[in-house]
């Protein structure tokens, strides 16, 4: 089956979209989308099922717009899966929905499954997983060998909004008794120089590590000696805790009914309850690596049934329950998966924008007039955007 994926962010493009290929279907991810990429796209690719995902810089509403135009007529069965569920339902996820009109709804919240379908949207539950391409481990990178880490975002603006949200709590839970004794941790993602309010006490700056790439966490996860795992909720997982455990790391997480469903604490991972175990935890097995050890094999092992294959073969099965796929859906055999923005590169010299760019310092540097810039691209203004693609002229 030839599945088309509607995305060009880095947590998106790795997960998923591999593992319909690894499942045997071919897949093709676009990119940044353009009236001109979706058009052609559809034409020669001519996928079977196209998958729109996440909360991104393809959900504008311009372009929410353009994926109804020109999919909705299509007949070609068309997914949506809410990963910002249940927090962003009403303000984003609702009305991404009714205006891009899928024909069936994953939510990673079981609970909204009920809450769409009470809104005659077809729904079914679909967790995170991950990926071996980019969650695997990785030799030790002395740059990330520490003894505790974490790769999340602060979230200082959620705060001013919903303080009583669980994952505050859980942030207090792992981090604070840190902060309090002056324990190092160090810290990878966005907003941790903005959290004193919320956990207490200013984080050091030298323990503040900024962005991190995704395609680079696992190496974080692979070298230090303890990752701490914040999650949002009781009753979901976040993506990275898959993520952590697959790229073979040690993972300390809060005790939440949803991590003893899918996991057993104290084989797979540790989870805590309260912050005096934190650091009980934290200190007991810092001082016990071959413990360490086993428990990092164990989640490894464990998570494996959580890939993203498993996920692309369910979604087919609810689909195909659903009668949105004919229940004569095969793979292909061996996947394949390619990228939109390649196949351009076979017949045209492409060009990616770059900050402070614009069609007059493109055509002069390729010495292509921004007519046939425009032409070639079918833009119908001069404003262009930073990582899309750019087709100068044919090879």
């Amino acid at each position: 089956m030839r599945v088309l994926f509607l995305e060009s962010d880095p947590m998106w493009i790795y997960g998923l979209p591999n593992g319909f290929c690894d499942a045997g279907h071919f897949v093709m991810v676009s990119g940044p989308l353009t009236e001109d990429s979706i058009v052609d796209i559809l034409s020669s690719f001519q996928p079977e099922l196209i998958i729109t995902m996440g909360h991104t810089t393809e959900h504008t509403k311009e372009k929410q717009k353009m994926i109804r135009e020109y999919v909705t007529c299509t007949n070609i069965p068309n997914v949506y899966w809410a990963t910002e569920d249940p927090g962003y339902t009403l303000n984003f996820s609702l009305p991404l929905i009714q205006t891009i009109e899928p024909d069936f709804v994953f939510t990673i919240c079981p609970s909204r499954v009920d809450f769409y379908r009470k809104e005659n949207i077809p729904s079914a539950h679909l967790d995170f997983g991950y990926h071996s391409s980019v969650h695997s481990p990785s030799e030790v990178h002395e740059k990330y060998k520490v003894s505790i880490a974490i790769v999340a975002n602060g979230y200082p603006m959620l705060y001013e909004k919903r303080p009583d949200h669980y994952r505050f709590k859980a942030l207090r839970s792992l981090l604070s008794p840190f902060l309090e004794e002056n324990i190092r941790i160090d810290f990878w993602g966005r907003y941790w120089d903005q959290m004193e309010q919320i956990l207490g006490k200013k984080i050091p700056d030298e323990w503040i590590h900024g962005f991190i790439p995704y395609t680079e966490a696992n190496k974080v996860y692979s070298s230090a000696d303890i990752v701490l795992g914040v999650q949002n909720h009781d009753t979901q997982l976040t993506q990275r805790t898959y993520e952590v455990l697959g790229s073979g790391g040690f993972l300390l997480t809060n005790d939440t009914s949803e991590i003893r469903r899918l996991f057993s604490p104290g084989q797979d991972l540790i989870v805590s309850n309260s912050s005096e175990e934190t650091i009980d935890l934290v200190r007991y097995y810092l001082s016990h690596p071959e413990e360490r050890m086993k428990v990092k094999k164990a989640g490894m092992e464990s998570v494996k049934k959580y890939s993203y294959e498993q996920r692309a073969n369910y979604i087919i099965e609810t689909l195909i329950g659903a009668s949105i796929l004919s229940s004569s859906t095969k793979n292909n055999g061996a996947g394949k998966l390619i990228h939109y923005v390649d196949t351009l590169k076979e017949n045209y010299e492409v060009y990616v924008i770059q900050s402070n760019d614009t069609l007059w310092s493109i055509s002069r540097k390729f010495g292509v007039s921004i007519d046939e810039i425009k032409k070639l691209n079918r833009l119908n203004s001069d404003i262009i955007e930073v990582n899309h693609f750019l087709k100068i002229k044919k090879k």
